[in-house]
Formats: structure tokens, C-alpha cells, sequence
């Protein structure tokens, strides 16, 4: 086969595992990237612990990803949780399960996964182009904005791993819709996903507690009913027992315009047990202190109440023990999406080919946020890009030996 000019546009962990994936079979690559330095939100994930994969069962993994679920399983299949263990360990990374079953690496840190990752590439001979921000099609190549100004730059296979429309800042700014719209590739509008939702507080609620976690409580939604904590913010609620409800409270703010998360303030209690001890207390005493000798409930938890229940509702013991096990917390609207973990929407799966490949546009294919699938919070989302990189990355080496 005559060796042919390979481009990936994007150098986030889609792109470069198809770079390392591409490289390993024997081709030359060329990663270009907008930003001064790749995989920026990689990094920025790794600040909290970098979650790269879940330890949970391969079945109940790979049907995380909604209706997208099942286009994704050759992929998933192909580079399971396994495989990226192992692989950040063949990076130097050794991992653990955490308490959750989420995976991360035992430094907690993303830096250096992402040199040992840059210096394998650097050793297969992928070249890096930074500073190279990809600006649409022109004159049946490819325009790049460069330090050195404008440049059209053509290649015999194309990889688009430009990622969604989340922390728009770090480069993922889906500038590229438009242009491939003109192409007449059908794309799924982004949305926020995995993200915080607005709350009508009252000034001195978020004044009081704003920044405060509601720990040890379980919330439900469409999405089922999970145990963890999440945060008041100044705007509403964020936190990682929202985001795991955050597809479905979107989807019915959308469809129906209103929702609530339903929030069940002492999970450890039965409503019976919460109103006969609710119900022995001096009712002479204040509230603050009825909720907290009858209920075990104080601070946020008791702010929260007293913010959302009807003053009446909060006198009566079996009616303030019902509101305590299902409080709605009612929502706005999802916070804006340059401030989501990540986004919903991009191009259609019918526009794709098994290879990754955009039908109707040969030789090119596209991986990773790109495309019109979500995953919850827990390293999904870092799996299922490692993944399609890998998979786009092997359609498109079965092209080029078709050709």
C-alpha cells in the first residue's frame, strides 16, 4: 500500500488514541489541534481525580449510553474498561476502584498519563500541529488558521475529533457544525449534559447556603432513584447526584417545560418512623429544633424545607415527614452548556458508516463527543471516547488498504 497523508483534527482523547491506534498499524499521522497544547479538558478532568473508567459489570456499562447504546458496542466491546486499565498501565498509571466503582489513577492526576501518552506518540512519529484551528473546507481541501497565517492543507483521510460544545474555552467549541451542515451531514442540536440546573432561591436562602453539599440523601427522577450528595449553588443545584439525573430532567423540561428532582432528605428513615418521632416533639419548641430531635435533620437540610414547603406542611408532623422523604426541588432550566461536563447532540449515527465514516463525505470519519450519544458522570464518557478514536482509527485503516 503507498503510504498515505493521515490528518486528525482534534488532539483530545478521541483523536489521540486514534493517532496511537493509526501509528501502531504502520501509518504516519498529523494531529492538529487549535489550542497551544492538546487535550486540555483532559487535563482539567484530572484535577478532581481523573475518572477514566467504572468497574461495574461489562453489560450494565455498555447500556449507559442511552439510545446510543447499541451503535456503541462494537466499539465498546473492542476497548472495554478492562483495556483501559490496562493500557494507562502500560502508560506507567496504576489505577484503583474507588469506593463508587469508579476508576482512577493512584496519583490522581491526569499529567502524567497525558506526557507518558505524548511520548509513546512521539516514538510511533505522530506529529503535532498546535496552534492549527481548523476553519471549514476550501478548494477541495482543508483550511487551517495558523501562526503563519491561512493555509489549505489536503490529506487522503481525515479523522474529526473536534468533540461537543461543552468548556467551550479548552477548544470543544463545535464551530465545525455549520460547515459540516453545508455538506448536508444532519446534526442533533447540542445540549447540556451531565450539568446543574437553575432554582428559583430566595435571596437569603443562597445567601445562607449557597456552596453548602447535601450529603447522605437519595434523589429520583425518571432516571431512578440514586444515594449521594450534591450542592447548593447560588443559581440552583449542581453536583454529581444531579448530573446522574441530569439527561432525564433535561429531556422533560424540554418536552413538558417544567420538572423536579425529587429529593429524599433521610434516606435511613421510613416515613412512619419520621412522623411518630416528628409527632412527640414539644410543639411549643421552634422548628429548627423539632426537625432536629425528631428527624435528625439540621443546617441545609432543614434551609432546604423551610425554603420549598408551605409554612402549614412544616406544623403538621405527618405532613412535614412525607415533604422529608420526597421533597421536589422544582427547575428552571439546565445551566448554560459551556459550563456542562459535557453535551448531547452531534452528528447523527445515520450518517455514519460501521467504520466511523461520514457516508457522505469519503475518507472522512469522525470519533468521540462529535457524535450524538451521552454518558453519565463515572468514566463513561472518557471509555466511550478512548473507544470510537480506536474504532474510527481501525475504519479507517480498513479504507485505506480497500483503496
Amino acid at each position: 500500500m503507498t503510504e498515505k497523508q493521515i490528518a486528525i483534527i482534534g488532539g483530545g482523547p478521541a483523536g489521540l488514541m486514534a493517532a496511537e491506534t493509526l501509528s501502531a498499524l504502520g501509518h504516519r499521522v498529523i494531529v492538529y489541534d487549535s489550542m497551544p497544547t492538546v487535550a486540555r479538558k483532559f487535563l482539567l478532568a484530572g484535577k478532581s481525580g481523573l475518572n477514566i473508567t467504572h468497574s461495574e459489570d461489562y453489560s450494565l456499562f455498555a447500556d449507559r449510553f442511552g439510545t446510543a447504546s447499541a451503535r456503541l458496542h462494537a466499539a465498546l466491546d473492542d476497548f472495554r474498561p478492562d483495556d483501559v486499565r490496562a493500557w494507562a498501565e502500560g502508560l506507567g498509571t496504576e489505577t484503583f476502584v474507588g469506593s463508587s466503582g469508579r476508576v482512577f489513577p493512584k496519583v490522581m492526576k491526569a499529567s502524567p498519563l497525558l506526557r507518558a501518552w505524548l511520548a509513546r506518540l512521539e516514538a510511533l512519529g505522530v506529529s503535532m500541529m498546535t496552534r492549527h484551528r481548523w476553519c471549514g473546507f476550501d478548494d477541495g481541501g482543508l483550511a487551517f488558521e495558523t501562526p503563519k497565517g491561512r493555509q489549505i492543507i489536503r490529506h487522503d483521510v481525515v479523522l474529526l475529533a473536534l468533540g461537543g460544545a461543552s468548556y467551550a474555552r479548552l477548544g470543544s467549541d463545535a464551530t465545525w457544525v455549520d460547515w459540516l451542515r453545508d455538506q448536508g451531514i444532519d446534526i442533533a442540536a447540542f445540549q447540556p449534559a451531565n450539568c446543574g440546573f437553575d432554582v428559583t432561591w430566595s435571596a437569603p436562602f443562597s445567601e445562607r447556603f449557597a456552596g453548602e453539599p447535601l450529603k447522605a440523601v437519595t434523589a429520583t427522577s425518571a432516571a431512578g432513584t440514586f444515594p449521594g450528595e450534591f450542592v447548593i449553588s447560588k443559581t440552583g443545584i449542581e453536583g454529581s447526584l444531579v448530573y446522574a439525573h441530569a439527561a432525564s430532567l433535561r429531556d422533560r423540561l424540554t418536552k413538558r417545560g417544567e420538572a423536579s428532582l425529587i429529593v429524599d432528605l433521610a434516606p435511613g428513615r421510613s416515613e412512619e418512623r419520621l412522623a411518630h418521632d416528628l409527632a412527640r416533639q414539644d410543639p411549643k419548641a421552634s422548628f429548627s429544633n423539632r426537625l432536629r430531635k425528631g428527624a435528625g435533620i439540621e443546617g441545609v437540610k432543614a434551609g432546604l424545607l423551610r425554603e420549598l414547603a408551605d409554612p402549614v406542611v412544616l406544623s403538621h408532623p405527618e405532613h412535614l415527614a412525607r415533604l422529608t422523604k420526597a421533597l421536589p426541588i422544582p427547575l428552571l432550566r439546565p445551566r448554560p452548556i459551556a459550563e456542562a461536563i459535557s453535551s448531547a447532540g452531534g452528528i447523527r449515527w445515520d450518517e455514519l458508516d460501521e467504520g466511523y465514516m461520514l457516508k457522505k463525505l469519503p475518507g472522512m470519519f469522525t470519533a468521540g463527543e462529535m457524535i450524538d450519544w451521552e454518558a453519565p458522570t463515572g468514566g463513561y464518557l472518557l471509555t466511550a471516547c478512548l473507544a470510537t478514536g480506536r474504532a474510527a482509527a481501525k475504519g479507517m485503516d480498513a479504507w485505506l488498504r480497500d483503496r
